[in-house]
């Protein structure tokens, strides 16, 4: 019985050693594969129960499969902004199908890229799931993921919300004599100067709508006294919309300047956000006007100087259209536009395992859950144990190849001697039967 024992717990060897060099090949195999986790050969006896102390019955050995999941692979940089690699625990979440209704499964390979229709996804083709944001980038819905697309947004404009104005207004101007109500710059304007006050001095303003159109603001002053001017925001009366604006006027008020020239204070309703309802059925502007800080002359001045524009800022531009993604160490997905805007679509979560080796490998680079892993938990990159993310980079394969040639010799020593246990074996049989002869 032992010599037949001896020669199956040998055969168990040959298998088990087997199974070890198919490990060791597929680690050798995949030592350029991103994100790849090595498989380690984790050998358990096979133990037959003795009927007594003074006998023994080999059993033999087998060899079980355990991945290094957990193992860090070396973080490598590359020049693609849409590449990632995780430090530290947890997985990225990519679907079976673009629009996510199929199989959810997890990666550490983090090389994504745009298909034809801007969804991102792994070279296996996988597609990185994520969550959507809003328009104020806040995210949609905690519960779902969806498909990360870079082309969710065509184009973007960007609304003026803020207007800075630097000026010189000429200090030896003569205040006007006759009787100024507001809004009269901006009647004399409108009519054609057939009604209402020239301004002494003004300046048109362009900026930008909702809808990423030009309009055109005008802002204008008029001395009334010694260091006191009236100022006045008007559009064309044809721009806005009439049910709101009865006139042009969005804004008036008085500007006052102290003896050395320094902006004074400025009061009216010039000194608040202005509301402006265009025509054009785009959103209702809401835009503030900074004419400078009291004390200062950054801003408006009154000098012995001619009347001058030292700056015009405001925020807005026209539309413009996709020219890049980014990705951060938030796990946010950024597009950027052709006018400068940059606008946060998708945030990434993590989903970290309570025990990640005992997920279930796919091909492509991809785990699946199982029972023995527990369920994923979708976590913010580097918070509750999830690792942070490196953007323009990926994750190297965790294998060693100095080890793996090491562990190869092991591997074929240890087959060859079970295939010597094997032939020892069959000569004491060979033995044993010219015994009987």
């Amino acid at each position: 019985m032992s010599l037949f024992g001896s020669l199956f717990s040998g055969a168990s060897g040959l298998t088990a050693q087997s199974r070890a060099l198919g490990m060791i090949s597929d680690n050798i195999s995949n030592v350029n594969t991103v994100g790849y986790k090595g498989a380690l050969a984790r050998f358990q006896t096979l133990v037959t129960k003795q009927t007594a102390s003074a006998t023994y019955a080999p059993g033999g050995v087998r060899a079980l499969t355990s991945y290094m999941i957990s193992k860090q692979g070396l973080i490598q940089s590359t020049d693609s902004p849409t590449d990632a690699a995780i430090s530290g625990a947890g997985f990225f979440v990519v679907n079976s199908l673009a629009d996510s209704s199929g199989e959810q499964l997890y990666t550490r390979a983090g090389s994504f890229s745009p298909d034809a229709l801007g969804n991102l996804k792994t070279p296996s083709g996988f597609y990185l799931q994520g969550w959507l944001l809003d328009a104020d980038e806040e995210i949609v819905d905690i519960n779902e993921l969806e498909t990360v697309n870079i082309r969710t947004l065509n184009g973007i404009a960007i609304a003026t919300s803020r207007i800075e104005f630097g000026a010189n207004l000429d200090s030896t101007t003569t205040a006007y004599s006759g009787t100024y109500t507001a809004g009269d710059m901006e009647d004399y304007n409108n009519s054609g100067g057939s009604s209402g006050v020239q301004p002494q001095f003004s300046r048109t303003i362009q900026i930008y709508d909702s809808l990423g159109e030009a309009q055109q603001l005008v802002m204008a002053f008029l001395k009334t006294a010694d260091n006191t001017w009236a100022v006045e925001l008007y559009a064309d009366r044809g721009d806005l919309d009439s049910t709101t604006h009865t006139t042009g006027l969005l804004a008036s008020g008085t500007v006052t300047f102290n003896g050395d020239g320094s902006l004074g204070s400025v009061t009216g309703t010039i000194a608040s956000a202005v509301t402006i309802d265009w025509d054009n059925g785009a959103d209702d502007s809401s835009i503030t006007i900074d004419l400078g800080t009291s004390g200062e002359t950054d801003g408006l001045s009154q000098f012995a100087s001619a009347n001058d524009v030292s700056f015009v800022i405001q925020n807005g531009s026209e539309v413009g259209q996709v020219n890049g993604v980014n990705m951060d160490s938030d796990g946010y997905v950024s597009v950027s536009f052709t006018n400068g805007a940059i606008r946060k679509i998708y945030r990434l979560p993590i989903a970290t395992f309570a025990n990640p080796a005992a997920l279930d490998p796919r091909t492509g680079n991809v785990y699946a859950e199982t029972q023995l892993s527990g369920e994923h938990n979708l976590k913010f990159t580097g918070q509750g144990g999830a690792g942070t993310l490196a953007t323009a980079s990926l994750e190297a394969a965790n294998v060693d190849l100095a080890d793996e040639f090491t562990k190869m010799i092991v591997t074929q020593r240890a087959y060859t001697a079970n295939a010597r246990v094997i032939t020892t074996a069959n000569d004491m049989l060979n033995e044993l039967m010219q015994v009987a002869r």
